[in-house]
């Protein structure tokens, strides 16, 4: 059937679906790159920040309006946040596990929770409390088995970057502005700070330089547009989801491809994690009377 006979529901559903699945590849195919952490850092922001200018250029040569980067000084620390997430995501995939990476990254919704209570008033509800405290028992799972292994630098950049990116979603939706544009503008600082490392230290460093222009041109781009669209058809709860098949699928391909086997505690510490989100989102549905078709 064609995508145009779909209806709404079903057209969100495989947006988001794809959305989710290509972001799972992200945390493999920097891996596959091969190289140092700030040379990587530097081509991936690099290349973001060329298809965001791209696509701004093809947006106005069809409509004749630019769209808003940096919506003024909330923007500025909407991109400040961004990039701190995506600096503090690379530390965690160069420092950690792709499994431990994968599954902290998953309490970003629950940090978003906090930060919402905290400064936009906004109490949880009671599932929520529930979720957000089988998930801290996941993660600390998780973290202590970092503690053991000598991963816990790369454990606590990974909770950072979960942090940093519910905050910059908290403090847009504060804000109430378009910042359609402003996680992949925000990837020039990135580019700075791994261009500067990268030039003071050993210099550039990629032997599969493939892998990353692939994953700056085509994947991380296409998953946030996605991923971003899928809201457009469906509710909140549910497209949030289908960010879930980067926690599960990206140990899956990881080991596969590398044979990094996950360590017991993390997959204790992910499980937990995972169903404390999939009951979440789920009794948040039902409880709104949103069917799931």
């Amino acid at each position: 059937m064609p995508f145009s006979k779909l209806s709404p529901h079903m057209k969100g559903v495989l947006l988001t679906f794809c959305g989710g699945l290509a972001l799972s590849f992200d945390i493999p195919v920097v891996r596959l790159a091969d190289g140092d952490i700030w040379s990587i850092l530097f081509m991936r922001s690099i290349f973001t920040v060329a298809v965001a200018l791209l696509a701004i250029w093809v947006i106005r040569m069809i409509t004749g309006k630019t769209p808003t980067l940096v919506p003024g000084l909330p923007g500025v620390v909407v991109s400040m946040l961004y990039a701190t997430g995506t600096i503090t995501f690379m530390l965690a995939v160069f420092n950690t596990t792709s499994a431990n990476v994968a599954f902290i990254l998953a309490f970003n919704p629950m940090f978003g929770a906090l930060l919402s209570w905290i400064f936009l008033r906004e109490k949880p509800r009671r599932a929520t409390f529930v979720a957000m405290a089988a998930m801290t028992i996941g993660v600390l799972i998780i973290v202590s088995n970092g503690l053991e292994s000598g991963h816990v630098w790369g454990d606590l950049s990974a909770a950072a970057s979960a942090l940093a990116i519910a905050g910059a979603l908290t403090y847009s939706r504060a804000s109430r502005q378009d910042f359609g544009f402003t996680p992949m503008v925000a990837a020039i600082l990135p580019a700075i700070v791994g261009g500067l490392v990268m030039m003071k230290g050993s210099g550039y460093q990629i032997n599969d330089p493939f892998w990353i222009i692939l994953n700056g041109i085509i994947i991380t781009p296409f998953a946030f547009w996605a991923l971003a669209i899928g809201p457009k058809y469906l509710s909140a709860a549910e497209t949030g989801m289908f960010y879930l098949l980067e926690t599960v699928l990206a140990p899956v391909w990881v080991w596969l491809i590398f044979t990094e086997e996950p360590p017991v505690p993390t997959l204790i510490g992910g499980a937990i994690i995972l169903i404390a989100l999939v009951w979440h989102s789920t009794h948040t549905m039902r409880r709104d009377e949103i069917p799931l078709h």
